[in-house]
């Protein structure tokens, strides 16, 4: 029994693998249940290009529904931990390290725009651009926007939130110690995260790579202060503003909905990403690292120091003093 229970916990192995069963269970429960619902009200529609779009942002919506069901219930039952300990810690420092997220992913894919403009990687073939003429620009518009915000923290509360702190308490041996179980455990999820994008559209190794990379740079916030802010700002708006704002392909996905630039790219794909978009180019990497760069300067801004957060592989029975404001990442 001691290869399962662990103080009359599941270890955690186990909580993640079944956590991630149970979102994919609800998943597709309410998946079916949107799908039957859709075709009974519009039978005689066909697929076209706003269908699919407003079946993205249902997906997403049932995939946010899903992580917050499937999060609660582990949570609840199998860590015994409140819903908060998995990055949600709200108040007035929560808020601010969002706008901070929101404001760097904005930044940072104007920044790739603004290369592939300057060297004529990327030209610009129209603007207010809608997947259906016959919807308003500012209506389509929230077809990225709504699904953007589902992604951005879905995703974050699945690989950072739960699967980071989860692996870290797992990892926390005494020969690794409590900042090389959040290390490796942020490694790991982050390999993870890369792997379960390897099969969409227009996807290779580099790209596969490149979001393992991209993984490492949104959970860098949660493991150095041990919230979900600053990841999920950044996951929406450096989405939104690839896809919804400049026009690229987001993780292999084309436009949804709308656009506020349309743009044809004919740069060399190693550098632009091609038809995966910027993620999977050496602009990505290069913005990646400076988001990374960025992230760093500003837990050092708010808490005076910068050291992965410990407290991630503790035992929910237990505390780290709060004394230190490596150790909180609260304020």
């Amino acid at each position: 029994m001691r290869l399962i229970l662990d103080g009359g916990r599941l270890r955690a192995p186990w909580r993640l693998l079944l956590q991630y069963l149970l979102f994919w269970a609800s998943l597709q429960v309410l998946l079916s249940a949107l799908a039957a619902a859709y075709l009974s009200s519009y039978p005689d529609r066909s697929a076209s290009s706003s269908l699919s779009s407003f079946q993205v942002l249902l997906g997403s919506v049932a995939a946010l529904t899903a992580t917050l069901l499937s999060v609660w219930v582990a949570g609840r039952f199998l860590d015994r931990r409140p819903f908060a300990d998995f990055g949600f810690r709200l108040g007035r420092g929560w808020w601010f390290d969002l706008a901070f997220g929101l404001a760097l992913g904005a930044a940072l894919m104007t920044a790739i725009f603004l290369a592939e403009l300057g060297l004529g990687w990327v030209s610009i073939s129209g603007a207010f651009e809608v997947a259906d003429a016959g919807t308003p620009f500012a209506l389509a518009l929230l077809l990225p926007l709504g699904t953007f915000v589902c992604v951005g923290v879905y995703e974050e509360l699945i690989f950072r939130g739960y699967q980071i702190k989860n692996a870290s308490e797992g990892l926390d041996f005494p020969a690794i110690g409590p900042r090389g179980a959040v290390l490796l455990a942020w490694l790991l999820t982050s390999a993870f995260f890369g792997y379960q994008h390897a099969g969409n559209p227009g996807a290779t190794a580099l790209a596969t790579l490149n979001i393992a990379l991209a993984g490492l740079m949104l959970g860098l916030g949660y493991v150095l202060n041990g919230e979900l802010a600053i990841p999920i700002g950044l996951h929406v708006s450096w989405n939104l503003f690839q896809g919804g704002v400049y026009g690229f392909p987001v993780s292999g996905l084309d436009s949804l909905g709308a656009s506020f630039v349309a743009v044809e790219q004919s740069g060399p794909e190693l550098w632009t990403g091609g038809s995966f978009g910027p993620e999977a180019g050496l602009l990505g990497v290069v913005a990646m690292l400076l988001g990374a760069l960025l992230i760093t300067l500003w837990v050092r801004l708010r808490h005076g120091r910068v050291a992965l957060h410990a407290s991630l592989a503790e035992d929910p029975k237990r505390a780290l003093p709060s004394n230190d404001p490596s150790e909180t990442g609260r304020s």
